[in-house]
């Protein structure tokens, strides 16, 4: 799976742009897709966005033993998911879902709940789902991105800087590597990222602020350190409609 997101959408760490000049230019959103196509040139498709958006996946129904890639839209919401959710069943009952919903259909649905109705901190509706996984959700109507990674290390994704300021976020390691050289890193287990709300720890509430130590490509740590907000400091998602005004986190402006 493959995300990327202009600056105006996506404010990611400073920590994310390396100092060392990468010995290779990084491509633009077009290359990266052209990339990405040319990886899978049998079942991949994507997805352009006048918002600054695109989003690209591979069209299998293969999956794994343990996990799958999914893809899903609703109502403006598009969601990319890797991995699995292995109380899937319990949070459809939950959520009040037919039977037939997948992982990235209730990640859709349940980010739609929290966006526009949901009485619950961001990082208590992340944390409840147990499981190996990654996901990434672009807004078209509210403009913002939303993506997360648990904390067992399973699923692997990584994040950079392309050119022109973008991020490019994607399960394979070899894309982000060829397109944002030396600004690029994993993305951090057991935190999620919101494009106003930045990098955030899901996995200690209590702590104020953690250092997440970035790691390069080979998996050294460099001297940056990824500067997490603890959950409990969450602005939350923006609102919009009739529900904005009862945000239980304050205005979302």
């Amino acid at each position: 799976m493959l995300a990327i997101f202009q600056k105006a959408v996506a404010h990611p760490p400073a920590e994310l742009n390396s100092p060392v000049a990468a010995g290779k230019a990084a491509k633009t959103p077009e290359g990266i897709l052209r990339a990405f196509h040319a990886a899978h040139p049998d079942d991949s498709f994507s997805a352009t966005f006048t918002g600054g958006a695109a989003l690209a996946a591979v069209n299998s129904k293969s999956r794994t033993f343990d996990n799958r890639r999914l893809f899903s839209s609703l109502d403006g919401i598009y969601c990319l998911f890797y991995g699995r959710l292995d109380n899937l069943s319990a949070l459809i009952r939950q959520y009040g879902l037919c039977k037939a919903t997948n992982e990235a259909m209730f990640v859709t649905e349940a980010y739609r709940t929290l966006r526009d109705r949901c009485p619950y901190p961001a990082d208590q509706v992340v944390k409840d789902l147990d499981g190996s996984f990654a996901f990434i959700i672009y807004d078209d109507n509210a403009g913002t991105i939303f993506a997360s990674l648990s904390g067992d290390g399973e699923v692997p994704l990584y994040w950079g800087i392309a050119a022109e300021g973008s991020v490019a976020i994607s399960d394979e390691k070899a894309l982000i590597k060829g397109s944002c050289g030396q600004s690029f890193a994993p993305f951090p287990a057991g935190c999620m990222f919101h494009s106003e709300g930045g990098l955030k720890s899901f996995e200690h509430p209590m702590n104020r602020m953690k250092a997440m130590p970035r790691v390069d490509s080979e998996g050294v740590m460099s001297g940056a350190a990824f500067k997490v907000d603890a959950a409990s400091k969450i602005a939350g998602m923006p609102r919009v409609g009739s529900a904005a005004s009862w945000s239980p986190w304050g205005d979302a402006s």
